[in-house]
């Protein structure tokens, strides 16, 4: 069953008149003889709204009982039992009554589309996900309904019902709108002029983005070249925190801004776990994300600015939105945040946005993992700590401090290890453990200045001092150890959980699994290698980056997947704890190529099923309709041969007409099929040269009545690049396609003209025409439409035309007459202009 199709009307505020032109859209639908029911409209009491709808068919509403009341909602149930042509249904971000069968209205409409019913439904702008924020600054009203972008995206059509400012003050002034009780704060709060100026460009904004994208898929499809324009993609780094909703919006919309634009939503995860974000936050921003069109992506990184620019160059990024640091003010003096270091290391080819956002200031907020893997700057801090603290503190005991006395000195000393231990981790700890124990014997154990200990009990504390010393900084290690463990155990699980969901969904190609491979791990080139045998050579599977491996031993990583492949890195040696997670993405790879081959021999099925649907529709066309012309060739020969009658000049000549006739129009079939044949063989071998159309066009008229075409084809049409044998015939085949379905009395209009860098010819009739869900079809081989009759063709005509016309570089599409019928265009590429011809001034000079 064929997918529904969803129309929408998109306004700036309530009351710009979108439910009014969805009923009129209704009643000019029912006047055509369409099957069009009201599933859900809410007139508000509008009394302009309401009487649209009178004489429209209304499914009863379902009531709901929540919290002692009754709510009255859409029934999908209903609407599904009827099964009308095309249903309205208002309001489309609504929420339902708790104990719907869905959330949000959003989702009935998406049953209903399932289902094949054609949905015409509403929205205003300020519902749309990704402007909730905006709206609510400019009106300084959240929007609790809410419908994802993409939802609206995927609407086949979207009008938008504009109304200036002003004239929607007067309507509700009028009480056109709201009751006259409401009306005065209505004016001074929502409905203020500057609100509605600000929403009508929202709405504007994005119904021309919307346009921009039409045209650009317009543009692929009929081949127009255009102006090549950089495509804007977005990164927006991501620290798990609360910020992060308003990060991902504001890209998307600095995206919408440009058609094209892409966004990109990177979570830098940390291997050193000083930073644990939030599982179940970025969960909900990931979600987001992807409603919103954009994808996410997670990358480990012990450096986060480095991190978050390399994957914005290996994506070709043009702009990264970042927040403003979370960090408090007295943080600063630590260093840059990742912002600031961003933003400088960036260069004039990444454009750097800091959003500001509700955190700013707050602090981070996020567990922080105590005695996490010590960094660069904590071990120097440690060894200063370590080895220049206990002499500033000698110095400090012998020359600005009287005597404490020895059991003081060594607690100072034993502080200043653990402080080493705390900052630098095990081995600044023993160096300060082993420099301070030599200057407490050297400057405080008697007798001073010499290495000699004259107490045993000193002896014995600074034996416990080097003890508690060298056991406070192995502890201190083992926990930073711990806890890196721990992070990268958090990252590997992230990311198997990343690959086991790409499994269930059997969503990733193997080319985006390798880039996450190398992006995940930083290499330089991923490839996946294969050979049928243990002495055959290796052959590439798949690779991203540059310069693969060509064979295993050539990579600075191979990770062997069975026996007969392997998946082998270029870049850089990992550690054998990243081997673990790396197998698994080894295995998910070649789960993917096993699947993608499956694919090809589905397809490759699904070929041979059409070929042998062909073949017997072939022989269906042999034996029927050749066979047609063939019996009437044959009863009007057996007839001019006979004895026993005498035939008089008249019927002779009908006979012959008859003969030749038969003789045409198998002629006719079997150029077809050959042609047809030729198309699925792939033999047909075009000779592009410069050709005139008004050359081509007539030639092509001549299998159809003189008197049914009118011609129009204006002398100024540039040259085509053409077979000019193979479109004559894909002209000739629409003709006379067009000429048969054409009414009696009614020509056939063939013109042309020139558009961009193409001529379209058009052939336009006036015949039953053709659905919108039959377009298509009826370029496929052996096709008739309607009650066409048999003997009529085998429905290769159009077939024909459709691969001659693509065969020479042009395209054929079929659109609907005005006023009923069908045209078909032809678009075809014009010739290159030639540059003007210079005279050879020297030659003309010597003659």
């Amino acid at each position: 069953m064929a997918r529904g199709k969803l129309r929408i009307y998109l306004g700036a505020a309530p009351g710009v008149g979108k439910t009014y032109a969805m009923l009129s859209e209704a009643h000019r639908r029912i006047e055509r003889g369409t099957d069009c029911v009201v599933a859900f409209v809410e007139h508000h009491h509008r009394p302009r709204t309401e009487v649209m709808l009178h004489g429209l068919e209304q499914i009863p509403r379902k009531e709901l009982e929540y919290r002692d009341s009754v709510f009255n909602e859409m029934d999908v149930d209903a609407v599904l039992a009827r099964g009308p042509q095309v249903a309205l249904v208002d309001e489309l971000a609504h929420t339902n009554v708790p104990g719907s069968r869905n959330t949000k209205r959003w989702q009935d409409v998406e049953e209903l589309l399932a289902a094949g019913i054609d949905v015409i439904s509403t929205v205003n702008i300020q519902h749309l996900e990704s402007l909730g924020d905006i709206v609510e600054s400019i009106t300084g009203v959240r929007q609790r309904e809410t419908v994802p972008d993409e939802v609206v995206r995927r609407a086949d059509q979207i009008e938008l019902v504009d109304m200036s400012p002003q004239a929607l003050r007067r309507r509700m002034a009028h009480g056109n709108i709201y009751k006259s009780d409401k009306v005065d704060a209505a004016l001074s709060n929502y409905f203020r002029p500057g609100n509605l100026t600000a929403l009508r460009e929202l709405a504007l904004l994005w119904v021309a983005d919307r346009v921009d994208a039409y045209l650009t898929e317009y543009r692929s499809e009929h081949q127009v070249s255009a102006i090549w324009g950089s495509r804007e993609r977005i990164v927006v780094g991501l620290t798990g925190g609360p910020e992060g909703r308003t990060l991902i919006r504001r890209a998307v919309r600095l995206a919408e801004k440009g058609a094209g634009g892409e966004v990109l939503a990177v979570y830098i995860s940390r291997s050193d776990g000083l930073i644990a974000a939030s599982p179940k936050e970025l969960a909900v921003q990931r979600t987001l994300v992807e409603d919103l069109g954009g994808t996410f992506h997670q990358v480990v990184g012990d450096d986060i600015p480095v991190a978050l620019l390399d994957f914005a160059r290996g994506v070709n990024a043009t702009q990264i939105v970042l927040g403003v640091s979370r960090r408090r003010s007295w943080q600063n003096v630590f260093g840059p945040g990742v912002g600031a270091t961003v933003a400088r290391d960036s260069g004039p080819d990444l454009d750097v946005h800091l959003i500001t956002h509700d955190e700013v200031g707050k602090g981070r907020g996020l567990p922080t993992a105590s005695g996490a893997r010590l960094g660069r700057s904590r071990v120097i801090w440690g060894w200063l700590a370590g080895v220049l603290g206990p002499v500033l503190l000698t110095w400090l005991l012998t020359s600005a401090t009287p005597d404490v006395g020895l059991a003081n000195d060594m607690l100072l000393f034993l502080t200043l290890t653990v402080a080493a231990a705390l900052l630098g981790g095990l081995f600044p700890a023993l160096a300060s453990a082993v420099v301070g124990s030599l200057l407490l014997n050297w400057f405080f154990t008697p007798p001073v200045h010499t290495l000699t200990i004259a107490d045993p009990k000193n002896i014995v504390a600074i034996a416990i001092f080097v003890g508690v010393a060298v056991s406070v900084a192995s502890v201190v290690d083992l926990a930073a150890r711990r806890t890196h463990q721990a992070a990268r155990l958090r990252a590997e699980s992230e990311i198997l959980s990343y690959l086991a969901g790409n499994v269930l969904r059997g969503e990733t190609s193997l080319e985006a699994l390798l880039e996450r491979v190398r992006e995940t791990f930083g290499m330089e080139s991923v490839a996946l290698l294969e050979r049928t045998g243990e002495t055959a050579p290796w052959t590439c599977a798949g690779s991203v980056g540059s310069q693969p491996a060509e064979h295993p031993e050539d990579a600075d990583v191979d990770v062997p997947v069975g026996d007969h492949m392997a998946l082998s890195l270029r870049g850089r040696v990992l550690p054998a704890s990243d081997r673990r997670v790396l197998a698994a993405f080894a295995a998910q790879a070649a789960v993917v190529l096993d699947r993608q081959r499956l694919q090809r021999e589905a397809d490759r099925a699904k070929e041979l099923a059409e070929g042998n649907r062909i073949r017997t529709a072939l022989l269906a066309a042999v034996s029927h309709d050749l066979r047609t012309p063939l019996a009437g060739i044959k009863a009007a020969v057996s007839s001019l041969r006979s004895d026993d009658v005498e035939w008089s000049e008249e019927d002779r000549t009908e006979l012959l007409q008859a003969i030749e006739g038969g003789a045409d129009r198998l002629d006719h079939l079997v150029g077809n099929l050959l042609d047809m044949s030729r198309l699925q063989t792939g033999t047909v071998t075009p000779i592009i040269r410069e050709t005139d159309l008004d050359e081509v066009v007539p030639m092509a008229l001549g299998g159809v009545p003189e008197d049914s075409v009118e011609l129009d084809i204006p002398e100024t049409l540039p040259m085509v690049d053409v077979d000019r044998g193979l479109l004559e015939r894909a002209v000739a085949n629409v003709v006379e396609n067009a000429v048969k379905y054409s009414p009696p009395g009614d020509k056939v209009l063939v013109s042309a003209s020139a558009i961009a860098d193409r001529v379209e010819v058009r052939v336009v009739d006036r015949g039953p025409g053709v659905p919108d869900e039959a377009k298509d079809r009826i370029f496929e081989p052996f096709q008739r439409y309607g009650d066409s009759p048999r003997g009529a063709g085998v429905g290769l005509g159009l077939a024909v035309a459709r691969g001659f016309t693509e065969a020479v570089g042009g395209t054929i599409h079929a659109e609907d007459t005005p006023g009923g019928g069908l045209t078909m265009v032809l678009a075809v590429p014009t010739a290159p202009e030639r540059p003007a011809q210079q005279p050879d001034v020297s030659a003309a000079t010597t003659s």
